[in-house]
């Protein structure tokens, strides 16, 4: 078995919007100003605990964990409201099936969101397991995220390829012995790449991963 282990915002979804609005709406509910999309893309890849914690901070306001609760309650409701697969994803998920990989999705997203999102989107049919930032005790860039989703989807790092738009993505894949494919279409700069193989857009994916 061969399995392609997804991020999730950045790499499958296109969320800025979203996750914008919803933190401006923190930040309004706080009396403090919001944010540019530049700003925002800038804080996504590391879990929604330090989204907000690099929102108050950029604010000179301590962490706290009620903003916390607030922020995710609010996104997790709205979560796709403006987000949507990025253009060529579900063409590159049905190729990919088609080749005989099975997908999961390794997100520091809290799982809840996660599994709405992609419900909400119809691409959860499309995936054995989904590891959210807050299924298991550790997030990227730790390995023991990706194996744990790995072993929920029943498959071994040996049978697996990373794709993700974030140094989260590359370090948890190395640190698992993972080969990884850098999504060049999403939100982290490719200088995050740090050497592996870049996919300019998901119709490039079925190529790639075959090669790998």
């Amino acid at each position: 078995m061969k399995i392609a282990v997804f991020d999730l915002d950045g790499t499958l979804v296109d969320s800025a919007a979203d996750i914008h609005a919803a933190l401006d709406r923190l930040m309004a509910g706080l009396g403090l100003a919001g944010f540019t999309r530049p700003e925002v893309i800038g804080m996504i890849g590391d879990g929604v605990r330090a989204l907000v914690t690099k929102a108050l901070t950029a604010r000179d306001q301590p962490f706290d964990e009620a903003a916390l609760d607030a922020f995710t309650a609010d996104y997790t409701a709205e979560a796709s409201a403006q987000t949507r697969p990025f253009e060529g994803i579900p063409a590159a998920l049905d190729a990919l099936r088609a080749a005989g990989w099975r997908m999961a999705v390794c997100t520091n997203k809290p799982e809840a969101a996660a599994r709405k999102l992609l419900d909400d989107l119809g691409l959860a049919g499309h995936f054995a397991a989904l590891g959210g930032g807050d299924s298991f005790p550790v997030r990227k860039p730790d390995p023991q995220h990706l194996l744990a989703t790995l072993a929920a989807a029943g498959a071994a790092a040996g049978q697996a390829v990373m794709i993700g738009d974030h140094r989260n993505d590359v370090r948890a894949a190395a640190g698992a012995g993972v080969p990884c494919i850098f999504a060049g279409w999403g939100y982290g700069p490719l200088a995050m790449a740090e050497g592996c193989p870049v996919a300019a857009t998901p119709l490039d994916l079925p190529g790639l991963v075959a090669a790998l």
